[in-house]
């Protein structure tokens, strides 16, 4: 038996950040969650920090302690994806007000205690939305970043390209000024890119099998999707909803579903019409240095087998 490799899950739920936050929870045997931090993103940070603590519940793990962190990128107004989740950020299924308590530390105070507690290298952060709080904390604590043992993010696109604007990918370019700090951080990086979740889709059939799990798990997952994909069935002309952001813990748990390209990757700050773009050197032209594995395919069945089984524990 291998020790569980310990996580911080940073997110903006939304639906599939609430399916990855599922999965982490549902893998105790591969993944230890030593906390949820919750950002602006998708929805205000009132709502991210709320949805966080509405997941864990569902999963019947309320022990979980969740965090708030920041409610504004670093330089820019907050762009959030209501168009995309809803209002509440879970529009779906009928999820009650959680119980649970917020905790009174800040996310990034969480953060930069936790990796200076921990071993060195032992903690994976899993940055599910705009990377504002990992920014924060790399910038107000420099000595963590030899600490972190890996990023494993969801963000960025190559030949997908972007999804928010042409070229950019919406977590990205929320905030690309934290996405360059940490792209530029030295710690090594694993992205899912759109190239990679616009494969994870979920088609009728695979939804089906969600519902049709026991538990309220599974049918709330189906009924997040249900709303979820009617976006980009009318954006894309797809049979369903890309689940972005469960790419990030599945590849934690089962990362031979996943292959990629170790190559430079570059943040667009200033780009009059690349904003927030992701410059992934593919063909590796550039002559830069490889600073990030950029995940370029994946084995969708083997996706929602783990996926499924999983979901079923809960």
């Amino acid at each position: 038996m291998t020790t569980p490799r310990k996580i911080i899950i940073d997110t903006d739920p939304g639906q599939d950040d609430a399916v990855a936050i599922l999965l982490a929870l549902a893998s105790p045997e591969e993944l230890e969650v030593l906390g949820i931090t919750a950002v602006a993103g998708n929805v205000p940070l009132p709502l991210t920090q709320k949805n966080a603590r509405i997941v864990c519940e569902l999963a019947g793990k309320a022990d979980v302690n969740v965090y708030a962190g920041c409610a504004a990128p670093l330089k820019r107004r907050l762009v959030t994806a209501e168009h995309v989740h809803g209002k509440t950020g879970l529009d779906g299924p009928v999820l009650n007000d959680p119980a649970m308590p917020l905790q009174d530390t800040h996310a990034v105070e969480f953060l930069i205690n936790t990796l200076r507690r921990e071993p060195a290298e032992s903690v994976t952060l899993c940055p599910l939305g705009p990377l504002t709080n990992i920014a924060t904390a790399l910038q107000a604590a420099p000595d963590i970043a030899p600490r972190i043992r890996e990023i494993v993010l969801m963000g960025g696109a190559y030949f997908q390209v972007g999804n928010i604007t042409p070229t950019a990918e919406f977590n990205i370019y929320v905030d690309p000024e934290a996405a360059d700090i940490v792209f530029r951080s030295g710690v090594p990086l694993v992205v899912m890119p759109l190239d990679v979740t616009h494969k994870a889709l979920v088609t009728k059939l695979r939804n089906d099998a969600f519902r049709a799990l026991p538990g309220p798990v599974g049918h709330a997952v189906a009924e997040m999707t249900d709303f979820f994909e009617r976006f980009d069935k009318e954006k894309y002309g797809s049979e369903g909803a890309p689940l972005h952001d469960p790419c990030v813990t599945a590849y934690l748990i089962r990362p031979e579903l996943f292959t990629g390209r170790h190559i430079n990757v570059e943040i667009e700050t200033r780009g009059d019409f690349t904003q927030g773009m992701t410059v992934a050197d593919w063909w590796r032209v550039s002559g830069r240095a490889p600073n990030a594995m950029f995940m370029g395919d994946l084995d969708a069945n083997g996706f929602f087998g783990l996926l499924t089984e999983r979901l079923a524990r809960l």
